[in-house]
C-alpha cells in the first residue's frame, strides 16, 4: 500500500529488455536504502526491486504491465515519481493507494493560474471508471484532489511543491499518465452497479 505521497524523483539510466520483459535501473536519492524484494510505486506503478546498489536500483516489468502503463514508453534520463510502500503506523498523508495502475490518461490542457496549475486529462470510457467531484485519483503515483470531474475527463490542480517536486513539471498537452482511481470510490460505484 501506498499513500500517493511522492518521496524522490528518480532518473532511468538504463532500460534492458528480456524476452517480454523489462529491466528498468533508476538513480535516486532512496536507492541507498531500498533492499531486494521491496516494493516501490514508480510513477505509481508497483515494482519489486530485484537488485540495488548505493546509487540505483532495478525493477522488473513484465508485458501485462507495459500493456496497461506508460512503462513502455519511458526513456533513458525521463524523471519518475517515486514512493516507498508505507509503514503501519503512519500518517496516511495522501489516500490508500494500491500502486495498481487501472489505465492511462492524455493530458488534453495545461493552464499556468499565476501561482499554480490546472492540468486536464482524458481517459478511455470504456473502462467504466470514474471521478468523483473533490475525491481522490492517482495521475503518476501523485494524490490529488479532483476538480471538474467529467464523463470521461477530471483536472486536478498543483500547487508550487508538487510542481516542482514531482513530475508534473515535465508534463505537457499530449503526455500519457498512469491513473489509479480512489479504491474506495471504485467499490462503491460497483456496489452501486450491482443494486441497479
Amino acid at each position: 500500500m501506498f499513500t500517493g505521497i511522492i518521496e524522490s524523483l528518480g532518473i532511468v539510466k538504463a532500460i534492458e529488455k528480456e524476452g517480454e520483459n523489462i529491466h528498468l535501473t533508476i538513480t535516486s536519492s532512496i536507492s541507498k536504502e531500498l533492499k531486494i524484494d521491496q516494493s516501490v510505486a514508480h510513477n505509481g506503478v508497483c515494482l519489486t526491486v530485484v537488485a540495488c546498489d548505493e546509487y540505483s536500483h532495478v525493477v522488473t516489468a513484465i508485458q501485462e504491465t507495459l500493456d496497461k502503463t506508460n512503462l513502455s514508453s519511458w526513456k533513458v534520463g525521463e524523471a519518475i515519481n517515486l514512493e516507498r510502500a508505507m509503514k503501519l503506523g503512519d500518517r496516511l498523508d495522501g489516500h490508500i493507494v494500491q500502486g495498481h495502475v487501472d489505465q492511462i490518461a492524455t493530458c488534453i490542457d495545461k493552464v499556468d493560474q499565476d501561482g499554480s496549475w490546472l492540468f486536464t486529462f482524458e481517459y478511455d470510457k470504456k473502462m467504466n471508471n470514474i471521478t468523483i467531484e473533490k475525491g481522490s485519483i492517482t495521475v503518476n503515483g501523485t494524490s490529488l484532489t479532483v476538480v471538474n470531474s467529467g464523463i470521461n475527463t477530471f483536472s486536478v490542480a498543483i500547487i508550487p511543491y508538487t510542481y516542482e517536486h514531482t513530475v508534473f513539471k515535465n508534463i505537457i498537452i499530449g503526455s500519457i499518465v498512469n491513473l489509479e482511481f480512489d479504491v474506495i470510490g471504485k467499490y462503491v460505484t460497483k456496489l452501486a452497479s450491482l443494486t441497479n
